[in-house]
């Protein structure tokens, strides 16, 4: 079995902490390592403090072998990556001429002066290896530790990205024997993801090569399968194998597999079966005929001002109703008038953001000849999660009823 050393990445800057930037560098840096057959087990964000990030780089030194940092390259005071590498080492900085050659270079070559704060870039911890940054100005390096090898990479993407692909992995090549890892999205829709658990069963969730995960959306979970094999082919191997048991236990709920979307599947199986629908929406018009680019031919779709304006249009009694038994006499009643093989309702009071789930504000129903299904929500038209969690869930059901 291939030697695949553990990695952790270390994010730094107080932006990240404070919200004003999204760490996009880490999840990038994750799928690269992913897909090189390195583990990645810890990710950490830390903000622009010397001792702080000095901590942050000894407890990684003491569970990882391959630590990445990213940010804090810069020529500014806030800039403490260097500092805190030597730190957590325990090694002196040592000043490069040859780094601030190049670095008075680029800023020739752009046309602008080096300002005298651009110095501290030329100092690297003791034993550092630079990394040649041919798209940006701040030197990238990287260090042997007494368990492995640490790489400081800019935080700005595009040269994090370059150096990550153009040095780091090709020297984690060379380092290690390295496998490879594969990863597999299988799509479901229609079930609940402690139903999805149960229905697949300890058997294989238990198991760790290859191994299945679990993750959440609104109305979908997704099944995340990995493969850990010396070649790219054994690894697709042992994921068709977990696959197809996959399959064989929930095959019905999947849809589609990595970057099928949910709305492509729902097309293709309603275009084949020849199935018509129409969709009522009330107090938030418009989520999902926004799913489509073009609007299909199958569907159909009226929209009301409010919940109280659509059991008008319907003449629908609402005398003592709950907000789920409106959304299901209305989804009937759409059904039958507009002659179609499923309708799909969603009301939502227009001036409310949330509600306790004890009285819901919102509420999804579908109907079909053979089936009914509904869900209410505490939040109304003013929250964001209408416009998320409403469509999600009508379309991943739609999908299913009509298999």
């Amino acid at each position: 079995m291939p030697d695949n050393p553990n990695a952790e990445i270390i994010a730094i800057g107080t932006e990240l902490l404070l919200g004003e930037t999204n760490d996009t560098n880490s999840v990038y840096i994750a799928r690269q390592l992913r897909d090189t057959g390195i583990n990645l087990y810890t990710m950490t964000t830390v903000g622009d403090n010397l001792t702080r990030i000095s901590s942050a780089i000894s407890a990684a030194l003491q569970r990882a072998e391959v630590i990445i940092t990213t940010g804090g390259l810069g020529p500014t005071v806030d800039d403490m990556t260097r500092p805190a590498v030597a730190e957590a080492l325990g090694r002196e900085l040592e000043f490069q001429q040859k780094l601030l050659d190049g670095i008075a270079a680029r800023f020739r070559g752009f046309g602008a002066p080096m300002t005298a704060n651009n110095r501290q870039q030329a100092y690297l911890p003791q034993g550092a290896i630079p990394i040649h940054n041919p798209v940006g100005t701040a030197p990238a390096f990287a260090i042997d530790t007494e368990s492995g090898i640490l790489f400081s990479l800019p935080g700005v993407p595009r040269e994090m990205k370059y150096l990550l692909q153009n040095a780091v992995l090709p020297m984690l090549q060379q380092r290690y024997q390295l496998g490879i890892i594969l990863a597999r999205t299988l799509r479901t829709a229609g079930i609940g993801e402690s139903a999805l658990d149960d229905a697949i069963g300890e058997d294989l969730l238990n198991t760790s090569n290859p191994s299945v995960g679990l993750a959440a959306h609104h109305g979908c979970v997704d099944l995340r399968i990995t493969a850990k094999a010396a070649s790219r082919a054994a690894a697709a191997a042992m994921l068709d194998g977990l696959q197809q048991r996959l399959q064989a236990k929930i095959g019905k709920h999947i849809y589609g597999i990595d970057d099928v979307s949910l709305e492509d599947a729902l097309h293709d199986l309603v275009v084949q079966g020849e199935w018509r629908v129409h969709v009522v929406e009330a107090g938030l018009p418009g989520i999902i005929s926004k799913h489509w680019r073009d609007q299909p031919s199958w569907l159909s779709a009226e929209s009301f001002t409010s919940p109280q304006a659509a059991f008008a249009g319907y003449q629908l009694a609402t005398e003592q109703n709950s907000l789920q038994a409106l959304a299901q006499s209305l989804a009937q009643l759409a059904r039958r008038q507009q002659a179609v093989d499923a309708s799909l309702v969603l009301l939502c009071a227009p001036q409310q953001a949330e509600n306790a789930d004890s009285a819901p504000a919102s509420a999804v129903a579908l109907c079909t000849a053979h089936e009914q299904c509904y869900r209410v929500y505490g939040f109304g038209a003013q929250s964001p999660l209408a416009r998320e969690w409403m469509p999600r869930w009508g379309l991943a059901n739609l999908w299913r009823m009509l298999q």
